[in-house]
């Protein structure tokens, strides 16, 4: 008989160890608030802009949580996207937008304190450290902020060059470049160009004049800077062709029947007889000179048997340019 009471007080306590046991398994994970990415970077941001992240704040418990309150701090840190109070069933998911908008250059930091209760009423709080760094406005230079081409005779071409300079401490990326005016042109600036801090593209800008008169234009450059887009002035004035005319002379030949005509570019010759067939008069006029160009003349007289005599004195001619 005693026999039996130790047995049943052996299953009394084993079924209360049994049931402990089953009681410690089946505990319930309370409530809790977990944010991806923690911490938040930005990086590299431009002051006066703003940059955004998405923070995805998740239960990882088993238990409804509540979201109560957030607190912000660093200078140029937002929260947005977040209504307050906001329950989050175990296992689900909402977002929150963070904000970087740097007053200036320089390193900034902060944090989102994100205060949190639980079912069974205990409170929590999770803070997300925030970090982002604030460079210079991207500002595109250009140099000269005018190109004034002058005076281009119509059929001619000037050449000036333009440099464009990235002032700021972001990549700047150049995808347009609009002409407007008859007759400008550019050349060596190939698209979309990225310019990272203090970098410069140098290209050619040409002025082809269509007709005589002033004319001007602009280049208009599209970037991502700040004072896209950059619009650089254009003139310049088409002058009309002058046609330049050398007219010679020499003293007549008493035994000539004609004379040959000679130039050249190099004092002293070689030269080159210009006239088409034997010029009977001690006078020709010659058309085919060039702006800007000097020539060397010489004559000779040819007898009726065809005997050409040797070169005269060399007289010389400056053409005007244009």
């Amino acid at each position: 008989m005693n026999g039996s009471r130790h047995l049943a007080n052996f299953l009394v306590i084993a079924g209360i160890l049994l049931l402990l046991t089953l009681s410690a398994s089946g505990r319930v994970v309370r409530g809790r608030l977990a944010a991806n990415p923690s911490p938040v970077s930005f990086g590299n941001t431009q002051a006066g802009a703003a940059a955004s992240r998405t923070v995805a704040l998740s239960n990882a418990g088993e238990t409804d949580v509540t979201i109560t309150r957030a607190t912000m701090s660093g200078a140029g840190f937002s929260l947005n996207n977040l209504s307050l109070p906001l329950t989050l069933q175990p296992g689900t998911t909402t977002s929150a937008t963070i904000m970087f908008a740097p007053p200036g250059s320089g390193n900034y930091s902060g944090s989102v304190s994100l205060d949190t209760v639980a079912e069974d009423h205990v409170t929590d709080r999770i803070v997300l450290s925030l970090g982002g760094y604030g460079v210079s406005a991207e500002v595109l230079i250009a140099n000269p902020l005018s190109e004034t081409f002058g005076n281009v005779q119509v059929g001619s071409s000037a050449n000036l060059y333009e440099t464009l300079t990235n002032s700021g401490g972001l990549t700047i990326t150049i995808s347009q470049a609009d002409l407007t005016g008859a007759g400008f042109s550019i050349s060596g600036l190939t698209l979309p160009l990225a310019l990272t801090a203090n970098q410069s593209v140098t290209f050619t800008a040409t002025f082809t004049p269509t007709g005589a008169g002033a004319a001007s234009g602009s280049l208009s450059v599209v970037s991502n800077a700040s004072n896209s887009p950059l619009n650089i002035a254009l003139s310049g004035t088409g002058t009309a062709t002058v046609q330049h005319t050398v007219d010679l002379s020499w003293n007549a030949s008493a035994d000539a029947v004609g004379y040959n005509v000679y130039r050249g570019t190099v004092s002293g010759g070689p030269y080159s007889m210009i006239n088409a067939s034997l010029d009977g008069s001690s006078a020709y006029t010659d058309n085919t000179v060039v702006s800007g160009q000097t020539y060397y003349y010489v004559a000779t007289a040819v007898d009726s048997g065809s005997q050409e005599s040797g070169y005269s004195n060399e007289t010389q001619a400056v053409i005007p340019n244009p």
